[in-house]
């Protein structure tokens, strides 16, 4: 479940930026986007997928 909701963050982050034109914004939009993907590749760190087997 947290996979989705770090992964739909960052989606939606990235919808904004493509359309954001406010520098104060941008930078905002990407200071929260590399916060989200940190806590994703966290989250995959500290949760491996399991083998298919």
């Amino acid at each position: 479940m947290a996979d989705f909701i770090f992964t739909a963050n960052i989606a939606h982050f990235k919808d904004l930026l493509a359309i954001e034109t406010d520098a104060v914004k941008i930078a905002m939009l990407r200071r929260l986007l590399a916060e989200e993907e940190a806590k994703l590749a966290e989250w995959h760190a500290n949760n491996p997928r399991p083998k298919k087997g």
